[in-house]
């Protein structure tokens, strides 16, 4: 699909890096394989639990209609193939603020976004953030790799 906003292989590092504050939610603090960039994000692991040391495929997407047409109403997606049918969590939410950290070579994005209320920095290299913009949807996809 090629309206995607991001997608690579992460490794788990850790989960919960300053302790478990919340009974259904852990931060993972992930490293993308291919792009160098890192991840903090919460993941509600009373329903799908992630484990220090695994490999998640994660995708941001505008949409999930293979299309590239916008995701207008959920219940319109019943029985519609998508690319959610491809992954095991999905989360629907936005970015609210891009920031620089750096300078010259050293230069970093962070790319925050929230899923209600459930918190993803993405932060690395800015031309692997170029497509990303403050108050934008998006979907974000995972499927464990073994």
């Amino acid at each position: 699909m090629a309206g995607l906003l991001f997608n690579d292989v992460f490794k788990v590092k850790c989960v919960n890096p300053d302790g478990k504050k919340y009974d259904k939610v852990s931060r993972i603090d992930a490293r993308s394989e291919k792009l160098s960039m890192s991840m903090l994000l919460d993941v509600n692991t009373e329903i799908y639990p992630i484990d220090e040391g695994e490999k998640l495929l994660m995708v941001l997407s505008p949409t999930l209609n293979y299309d590239g047409s916008p995701v207008t109403s959920y219940k319109d997606q019943e029985g519609k193939k998508s690319l959610a049918d491809k992954f095991e969590y999905i989360m629907h939410g936005k970015t609210y603020k891009l920031s620089d950290e750096g300078s010259g070579s050293d230069l970093k994005v962070e790319v925050y976004a929230s899923f209600g209320g459930l918190q993803m920095l993405l932060k690395g290299d800015p031309i692997n953030c170029a497509k990303f913009r403050v108050d934008q949807n998006m979907f974000l996809l995972l499927r464990k790799l073994t």
